[in-house]
């Protein structure tokens, strides 16, 4: 007997049940679609993430314009203050040219100009502090290549070694950079000066020197 004359009961259960997971397929997307919840609270970590940043990097900004308009104020009369130094020095070397027995014996008028010339030299250096311009005096103290230029050496034992004995040209400094080295003689053969055991190991390397 032929498939076409069976009956009913007698057909093949293959041709009328459904596949398994027929149903599972039609859901399956449902489950799978992204939580928009979730979805919100990541873009939301994100923004506020960019916020963040935007937040730090304006900080960081402001900061270094301040510094920059602070450094602008306080370094511009460099190169002004430099060339009045030559004006202070020619000051005091017409003041050191003149003996001190002459200076004591001086008639009135010329210990006027005298006077004139020491309160000069007192005003413009004055006015180079007001500036932010001080004035170093390193003698006695250790020698340092960050504010002195050593011009030559001095045998002296009884003080420290590479202790300053004597100052050629006074130095000057304006804020936290050297405006000019102060020139000076540096002891010689004297005992060798104990490091501090405080004192770091760079200590000086971060003087600014491009004034």
């Amino acid at each position: 007997m032929s498939d076409e004359n069976k009956s009913p009961e007698e057909q093949p259960e293959a041709q009328t049940a459904e596949p398994e997971g027929a149903n599972d397929a039609g859901a399956a997307p449902e489950e799978n679609a992204a939580d928009p919840v979730e979805a919100l609270m990541a873009e939301n970590a994100d923004l506020k993430d960019r916020a963040l940043r935007t937040m730090a990097e304006m900080e960081n900004l402001r900061r270094r314009t301040e510094k920059e308009v602070k450094d602008a104020r306080q370094y511009a009369v460099s190169s002004f203050a430099r060339d009045m130094l030559t004006v202070s020095d020619n000051l005091r070397r017409a003041l050191e040219a003149l003996p001190e027995d002459d200076r004591k014996n001086a008639d009135a008028g010329i210990a006027a100009l005298i006077d004139g010339v020491e309160m000069i030299e007192r005003d413009l250096l004055k006015q180079l502090e007001k500036n932010g311009v001080s004035k170093l005096d390193p003698e006695g103290s250790k020698f340092d290549p960050n504010f002195h230029q050593a011009m030559f050496e001095v045998p002296n034992t009884e003080v420290p070694n590479n202790t300053v004995v004597q100052v050629v040209q006074a130095g000057y400094v304006i804020g936290e950079r050297v405006l000019r080295p102060a020139m000076v003689g540096v002891s010689k053969g004297g005992p060798k000066e104990a490091p501090k055991p405080d004192a770091p190991a760079d200590a000086g390397q971060t003087v600014d020197k491009s004034a």
